[in-house]
């Protein structure tokens, strides 16, 4: 029983909060030292896992363990498995945010920006992606100030998130806007409350679904920085500014 909800934990890449009891899991078995033992324990978990990589921590004998997308913490000696966050509580650091944000980079890097549609001023002093639901409340309110947005310098370059699932209202409706002739306007229709015309086309709504689901996108709106740094629900203009002018100075190398 245990078993089976560790594997399908790791499999589906989902952290549940704070919870330490998957490690009765490996105390089925006599204790291993080394990184070799533990990714074979948790490749036994998750079988169809397409990347396991394990590294060190500031912790002394707690191993990071990357399954996928998602970041686990193990004993050195191969015993326990822990899920939850790594925060450093002399420097506020979420380390686990951190390492998350690594991952979400790499995503980013991958992505084609001609698979977004975009909004930005002549001369933007920060890009976001924006996984977005067409019909969530707070993501029309941030498409009604994006003039706003625009005067502070931010680019946003939507993506889909329909909440709803593929095969959804949502769904079909973000399908239409990206098959519209005119993007921009089709997306300001459909957050205002209108119906864009139904249209077919090759698209690429299900591939990003997928993909905020891959980088933890559990609401809408979800901001991503382009150091892969998720910023979850809405912000207004002026507080997004601060935040992210805030965020680039943190990154910029010190003189």
């Amino acid at each position: 029983m245990i078993r089976s909800w560790v594997e399908s934990k790791l499999v589906m890449w989902v952290t549940p909060l704070l919870v330490v009891c998957a490690g009765a899991a490996f105390a089925e078995e006599e204790p291993v030292s080394g990184s070799n033992a533990l990714e074979a324990k948790i490749r036994a978990l998750a079988p169809n896992a397409e990347m396991i990589a394990i590294s060190e921590t500031p912790i002394e004998g707690i191993l990071q363990v990357q399954v996928n997308s998602e970041i686990y913490y193990a004993s050195a000696d191969a015993k326990y498995l822990i899920t939850g966050r790594v925060i450093d509580l002399d420097t506020r650091v979420d380390l686990t945010d951190q390492a998350k944000s690594g991952i979400r980079k790499t995503f980013i890097e991958n992505l084609d920006p001609a698979e977004t549609i975009e909004f930005s001023p002549a001369k933007p002093q920060h890009e976001l992606l924006v996984f977005t639901d067409i019909d969530c409340g707070y993501c029309r309110k941030l498409h009604n100030q994006m003039s706003e947005y625009m005067e502070q310098g931010i680019a946003i370059r939507y993506l889909a998130f329909p909440r709803a699932g593929v095969g959804s209202h949502s769904f079909d409706k973000f399908v239409s806007v990206w098959c519209a002739d005119d993007q921009q306007a089709a997306m300001t229709e459909a957050k205002s409350g209108g119906e864009p015309e139904p249209r077919q086309c090759d698209h690429p709504i299900e591939d990003q679904y997928n993909l905020g689901r891959e980088v933890g996108v559990t609401g809408t709106p979800a901001l991503l920085t382009g150091d892969g740094m998720l910023i979850p629900g809405y912000m207004p203009p002026e507080q997004l500014k601060m935040r992210l002018d805030a965020i680039a100075a943190q990154s910029s190398p010190s003189p």
